[in-house]
């Protein structure tokens, strides 16, 4: 699904993995929008993303997460 942010950039609902997460994806964690902050890398394959309020969430190799991503316009 793709819609107009109010800036006119596009925004896309995707699925992400602990390989596909970027910094500045927005996941919702217990009803509350978390944006990517950061991400380390952690041993086989998981990663570690912190948000912008501090928290952090591990995300494993088989973890699948839907997003929301503004996609840059060209």
């Amino acid at each position: 699904m793709r819609e107009r942010a109010p800036s006119g950039a596009l925004v896309s609902t995707i699925e992400i993995t602990s390989t596909t997460v970027q910094c500045g994806d927005v996941i919702q964690v217990g009803g509350q929008a978390c944006r990517v902050s950061n991400l380390f890398q952690l041993p086989h394959g998981a990663k570690q993303l912190l948000f912008d309020s501090g928290e952090l969430l591990t995300m494993h190799t088989r973890t699948r997460l839907v997003a929301v991503r503004m996609l840059r316009r060209r």
